[in-house]
């Protein structure tokens, strides 16, 4: 807990710096696009399907493609290859020829992908069209060993792997960036990865200060924007001046964050604190069992000994502390006065949520 605090105080003690534009926006329609494939991966040392039938399918599929006719009745035992899904980002401004990662993961009821060899697939796009072409051999970072009586070990997730630039780009796709409309060029519009007005404002009159001329225009809190040449090379070179600017916006909202899985809690710099106070205490219930053994009399020709388990069970409850939390204009104060209650993880959420349902701490409450 004390070191999350000093964490907090270093970071709040950071003065605010100046933020490339490239930072905080993204240029409308330069993204990436999402690929996906469907493929079979030999070579696995007997961890693969086996006889699932959509690997027997794809493996027939494969021979045919090559000139092997198998028979359909034939029962291979396909321990060595398995089915695979295949994922990939196409990049923006992605040319034909240029390479990409992917990633494979199986499909049925492979235990492992290791040292396998992803078979040539299609990836394809959210239009059915094939953007790309992925083989070659996969990079696991897991791995699992079995024993003889079914006792099994498995470290991270031996059943997906990457294959860097595994995939070849067979077909760009076209971005609006470069493309200007008829008659009156197409503008450059920035969207804003954090809706915010000021953030916004700021961005189009940094833009306006540094080219000389109002070009630039905020329409809402994400999009600012930009009037461009029709010419590609000068729009290109107007988009690189404007990622390079620094801006500086207005302070963030006053936000603390909450990982309910984790108990880490996260206070931003701005969160204030009106006056409270807060009894917090924990009840600690403890179930002992024990055991003891009943038996016959000596002698006894009937009867046997018996196990009879004993429970005790006992509560206790620590004495709930009031603690009066002063205002603090500073995150310092926030960390002193919850530091001051003792509480664990998992109990500051529950006077974080208190405080803020109370009124007395400004700030949004987020948990994840």
């Amino acid at each position: 807990m004390r070191w999350l605090a000093a964490l907090l105080l270093l970071l709040a003690a950071l003065p605010a710096a100046a933020e490339r534009v490239k930072d905080v926006a993204r240029f409308q329609g330069v993204r990436g696009n999402p690929l996906v494939g469907y493929g079979l991966v030999v070579g696995l040392p007997g961890t693969g399907d086996d006889n699932l039938v959509f690997t027997l399918q794809s493996m027939r599929s494969a021979a045919a493609a090559l000139g092997v006719n198998v028979p359909p009745n034939a029962n291979a035992q396909l321990k060595n290859s398995a089915a695979v899904m295949i994922t990939a980002e196409l990049p923006p401004f992605a040319k034909p020829g240029q390479r990409i990662d992917v990633t494979v993961s199986a499909l049925g009821r492979a235990k492992s992908l290791r040292g396998g060899m992803l078979l040539l697939a299609e990836l394809r796009g959210p239009d059915g069209e094939t953007y790309a072409l992925a083989q070659g051999s996969l990079t696991v970072g897991g791995f699992g060993a079995e024993g003889a009586d079914g006792s099994r070990i498995v470290v991270n997730t031996p059943t997906s792997g990457r294959i860097p630039g595994g995939a070849v780009v067979e077909r760009a796709v076209a971005l609006p960036f470069a493309a200007p409309g008829a008659g009156e060029p197409a503008p450059l519009v920035l969207d804003l990865l954090a809706p915010s007005f000021s953030m916004a404002q700021a961005v189009a009159e940094a833009i306006n200060a540094a080219e000389g001329a109002p070009i630039a225009e905020a329409r809402d809190a994400v999009s600012v924007e930009v009037r461009a040449p029709a010419d590609s090379a000068a729009r290109v070179r107007l988009a690189a001046r404007i990622e390079a600017l620094e801006v500086e916006g207005s302070a963030p909202p006053a936000r603390v964050v909450v990982n309910a899985r984790t108990g880490t809690v996260v206070i931003g710099g701005n969160v204030r604190l009106l006056p409270a106070a807060v009894a917090h205490g924990n009840l600690t219930v403890a179930v002992t069992e024990t055991f003891t053994a009943s038996q016959p009399a000596p002698f006894a020709r009937q009867g046997q000994t018996v196990v009879t388990p004993q429970s005790d069970v006992a509560a206790s409850e620590e004495t709930a502390r009031m603690a009066v939390l002063a205002p603090g204009p500073r995150l310092q104060d926030l960390v002193d006065a919850v530091n001051a209650l003792g509480a664990a993880p998992g109990d500051l959420v529950a006077i974080l949520e208190a405080l803020r349902e109370a009124g007395a701490l400004r700030a949004e409450l987020v948990v994840i």
